[in-house]
């Protein structure tokens, strides 16, 4: 029962002393030693350092003075930087570095007596949708097609994150969403992820793909969960100049508000051709059930969502490439010897990144150049401010949206991944979001025709996290979503 827990059930235990920190976390080490054979979901595991920290909770804990996280074991995206904790970005050129910071979001999360159970498999420099971009190898998604054993994608960027937690190895996890990189792996692996509002989360210590989209966020069995892991993680950072100077309200006990009377948005763009029945189908439930709550539903327009993909990558790839010219050899990372600058230059970068890196540096690097910027670049930031708009004056009628997270259920490894276009359309639902910097959610609703996980996605206002934590329990509660994937522990391991 150990692994059953969630973060507040395991928080309650560690506090009636009914289960130790220790105890806790050696069981997750223990399915971490089971399952990592299947999953591949970490890339690299600390157990003496999370023993200890659990130790260090338990003695908090004896004192009367234990942190909201004390003893509760974790796993952290390998795109934070932790002190003396190899941190890769899952590519081979920061294959080397061990950071001598914490990021701000692990040293909040330490303050608070979170145990540590190592960094997590990603795709390279958060840049897809798959977690099959990893230097180290893709991960497995835990969930199995009912007639089938054909290994599935966990989603990406954060596709370590969701199938660490939703195959038992870790109570929750951080990630990052840069156009829907903790929804989409959420809702493939049938678990709660929450984007924050941009700024809500620090970005100090993560390591950079496009900084104006960037935001860390927590993975969670549960809406309850999420608020909690969300509580420590968020609040403001003076050494991040995008860090948002605002109180971090009490997540949790949002989730017990309830959605009477709050009005439901249903943006018409989002229906989009060939959307499986089945998630057309799992939208009006979610619909239903908020209504039956006491939500109004009410049709609104977000006119400019269908460039959302075409603005996202021409946004994200310029600053991506900007944001990587860093890495180059001389300062830290990987370096491969050559016989002058410029050779260094060429045969590090061509070593240490990956083919989907290399080729979001090129798109980056041709929108910004001479000639192209205007055409590609600066119009791209107009429909951004266009795309921010819709939302503003759609939460001008409404609380919230509901949407799909994705247009399916995690699909087969190497299905879509000869066609990158066909890839980036995964994140079709997610992009305009990011896009505009308002938080997101997706909650696990249903299963397909195969028995795969589906996520409905609320959106709020920047800044109400709130109402969307209201709304994401009410439909937990009305789908009452106890599925669980077939690789765990003690069950296809």
């Amino acid at each position: 029962m150990t692994l059953e827990f969630t973060l507040a059930s395991a928080r309650a235990a560690l506090r009636r002393r009914t289960i130790s920190a220790r105890e806790l976390t050696q069981a997750h080490l223990d399915a971490v030693a089971a399952l990592e054979p299947h999953i591949h979901a970490f890339i690299t595991v600390t157990p003496d350092m999370a023993l200890a920290q659990a130790d260090a909770a338990d003695a908090a804990l004896a004192r009367g003075k234990a942190g909201p996280l004390a003893g509760l074991p974790v796993a952290i995206k390998d795109v934070f930087c932790t002190k003396g904790v190899k941190t890769t970005a899952a590519s081979r050129i920061l294959e080397p570095f061990v950071p001598p910071y914490e990021s701000t979001v692990t040293a909040n999360m330490l303050r608070d007596g979170a145990v540590f159970l190592g960094k997590l498999n990603l795709d390279e420099f958060a840049m897809g949708s798959a977690t099959t971009n990893s230097a180290f190898g893709a991960t497995i998604n835990p969930w199995q097609r009912a007639d089938s054993n054909t290994p599935l994608v966990p989603g990406g960027s954060s596709g370590g994150s969701a199938a660490a937690v939703a195959s038992g190895m870790a109570l929750a996890a951080t990630g990052t969403d840069t156009g829907g990189s903790i929804r989409q792996p959420a809702s493939y692996c049938g678990i709660v992820g929450i984007k924050p509002t941009y700024g809500r989360c620090s970005r100090y210590g993560v390591v950079a793909f496009a900084s104006s989209l960037d935001q860390p966020g927590p993975f969670a069995r549960t809406v309850e969960d999420a608020a909690i892991l969300l509580g420590s993680m968020a609040g403001h950072d003076p050494k991040d100049s995008t860090s948002a100077n605002r109180a971090v309200p009490d997540f949790a006990a949002a989730t017990q508000r309830g959605v009477k009377g709050l009005k439901i948005g249903v943006p018409r763009e989002y229906r989009v051709d060939g959307m499986p029945p089945e998630i057309e189908a799992l939208w009006r439930q979610g619909l239903d059930w908020l209504r039956a709550e006491g939500a109004e539903i009410v049709d609104v327009s977000l006119p400019h969502t269908k460039y959302g993909l075409a603005t996202y990558y021409i946004v994200a790839p310029a600053e991506a490439s900007s944001n990587l010219a860093r890495y180059d050899g001389v300062r830290y990372g990987l370096r491969v010897p050559a016989n002058d600058l410029k050779d260094l230059y060429e045969e590090t970068r061509a070593a240490g990144f990956g083919a989907e890196v290399r080729r979001r540096i090129l798109i980056g690097t041709y929108v910004l150049s001479a000639g192209y910027y205007d055409a590609f670049y600066l119009k791209a930031q107009k429909v951004r401010a266009l795309i921010l708009k819709d939302f503003t004056d759609a939460f001008g009628q409404v609380d919230a949206l509901l949407t799909p997270t994705t247009p399916s259920a995690a699909f087969a490894i190497g299905e879509n991944e000869d066609d990158p276009v066909k890839m980036y359309l995964n994140d079709i639902f997610t992009v305009p979001a990011s896009i505009a910097g308002i938080p997101g959610m997706s909650v696990p609703a249903g299963l397909d025709a195969q028995g795969l996980p589906l996520g409905l996605q609320v959106l709020g206002r920047h800044f109400d996290e709130e109402t969307i934590f209201a709304v994401g329990a009410a439909l937990e509660r009305a789908a009452g979503f106890t599925a669980r994937p077939r690789i765990r522990m003690g069950e296809g391991a």
